[in-house]
């Protein structure tokens, strides 16, 4: 086969060092499967990837990929693999990897499950990575009870606006904090309060059981609105100040009750599948900001830095 376009950074930097250059085709090994790739979508991690805020993790060979969730179709099944047939619609997310904002990826069966025949490649993408980490931050880390306060942290973004429907879905009374432009997408969302995060005092907002924190910075200010045995999870830190981030994560395990939980998502297809049944029954809708082409990456990155965005910025590849 081949070779493919793919997204592609040869340096650290701004959304400029982005561009559409050639990689092999990746060819599936016996216990893969082959996906073409329809529809990506911009992630925070890609943001830190490209800027170089994770170089002590990603290193400095280059060039590198972009993108950790995808929405296709098997284009090759691998002699060993059973259950998959090629032509099938299907989701997935690469774990600990990138390399989704390509026109092929190469998983294991383990990494995809169906993709919801009810909607779109652009609708599914858009719930997909925010509906993984919604799902294990609300009920493997915080295990959220039916009538506990949720506050949600950047309820219009990519994670957040999921977050805020899986907590209805889980019987929260979900609090979330949100630009004022975005407050009506949020409330439209099913939030029982959308609150400006840029004029609401937190001394406002009283105490809650869980926080889901999809903004990374003054975490100790928040955890102080934890109720006793509250739980506050973090799906990302402050990596401006990454230092003081960690000790802040790190000093909540040992002073006081109310701890704060970090963790690095690896969906497996059982969890891809709830999302599927979710989105299927109608329990989440999709979150689409914006459609960008594949050559037009920059955009989206510059458009999710910049802040304001309501729900995902989706990269169309084929």
């Amino acid at each position: 086969m081949s070779d493919m376009r793919a997204a592609l950074f040869d340096r650290y930097g701004p959304p400029e060092v982005l561009h559409v250059g050639k990689r092999p085709t990746p060819t599936p090994t016996p216990d893969e499967v082959l996906v073409r790739v329809h529809v990506a979508s911009v992630n925070g991690g890609d943001l830190l990837d490209r800027a170089g805020k994770m170089r002590l993790v990603t290193g400095r060979t280059f060039p590198k990929t972009s993108g950790i969730d995808f929405a296709g179709e098997v284009a090759e099944v691998g002699s060993s693999v059973t259950g998959v047939r090629e032509g099938d619609r299907v989701w997935g997310l690469l774990g600990r990897k990138t390399g989704s904002m390509a026109e092929y990826v190469a998983v294991r069966p383990r990494q995809i499950a169906p993709a919801p025949e009810n909607l779109t490649p652009v609708q599914a993408i858009s719930l997909l990575a925010g509906g993984a980490t919604a799902v294990t931050a609300l009920r493997e880390k915080a295990v959220i009870k039916p009538g506990e306060r949720l506050l949600v942290r950047g309820g219009n973004g990519g994670v957040g606006s999921v977050a805020v429907q899986i907590g209805k879905l889980f019987g929260a009374h979900v609090v979330a904090l949100a630009g004022a432009k975005s407050l009506d997408f949020v409330r439209g969302l099913g939030t029982d309060e959308a609150l400006d995060y840029r004029t609401t005092r937190l001394s406002e907002l009283g105490r809650f059981d869980v926080i889901v924190d999809t903004a990374g910075t003054q975490q100790s200010r928040f955890r102080r609105l934890l109720a006793p045995g509250g739980r506050m999870v973090a799906v990302t830190l402050d990596f401006n100040r990454l230092l003081p981030s960690l000790a802040t994560v790190l000093a909540s395990t040992v002073h006081g009750s109310r701890r704060i939980r970090v963790f690095s998502g690896n969906p497996d297809t059982e969890l891809l599948t709830e999302i599927t049944r979710y989105a299927e029954n109608g329990d989440i809708v999709p979150v689409v900001d914006t459609v960008h082409p594949l050559d037009r990456i920059a955009d989206a990155h510059r458009a999710l830095e910049a802040g304001g965005v309501r729900g995902k910025h989706i990269i169309q590849i084929t």
